[in-house]
């Protein structure tokens, strides 16, 4: 690792290493060490289960004083994420304190995938069709996953089954 990184950088990075998170893959960038590429595995019972997405993390240099910088890198259908990969999530924005690590910000992530919030949408597209009609707009997410993320079929059939049959 850079001798150029903050002591915390290195203890994080080697804690996400020696730690890893379930249903998250962190792989160190080669050529910058504050540049990450990140797996999340779509969490059970959401409409992404089964999905695999890849993020970008990267980390400025005020950080920890600023929030890390995130990009979803697959496609979505996800109020709180727009269609260029942009993430609404308070502690990336307004809530970030130092005292927060990027573990949490990777779980902070995963959790935004189980639970969508339509009433604080980046994507206000989708937020109105999530709060018009929820279960249509989880078929669409499932869809999408399913196309863009080799979600498994039987997991794509298990949120199809009501309307298809």
């Amino acid at each position: 690792m850079s001798s150029s990184l903050s002591p915390r950088i290195i203890k994080e990075t080697q804690r996400l290493q020696t730690e890893p998170i379930d249903g998250i893959e962190v792989e160190i960038d080669e050529t910058n060490a504050r540049f990450f590429h990140v797996i999340v595995n779509g969490p059970k019972d959401s409409p992404y289960e089964g999905g695999r997405f890849k993020l970008q993390l990267f980390l400025p240099e005020e950080y920890p004083m600023t929030a890390p910088k995130c990009l979803f890198l697959t496609k979505i259908y996800h109020p709180n994420i727009d269609n260029v990969g942009r993430i609404c999530l308070d502690i990336l924005k307004e809530k970030w304190s130092p005292a927060l690590q990027i573990r949490t910000v990777l779980l902070s992530i995963q959790a935004l995938l189980s639970a969508p919030n339509p009433d604080d949408p980046l994507a206000n597209d989708v937020a109105s069709q999530w709060k018009s009609d929820e279960a249509q707009a989880i078929k669409i997410g499932s869809l999408l996953a399913y196309s863009h993320c080799s979600l498994p079929l039987h997991t794509f059939w298990h949120y199809f089954r009501v309307g298809f049959m």
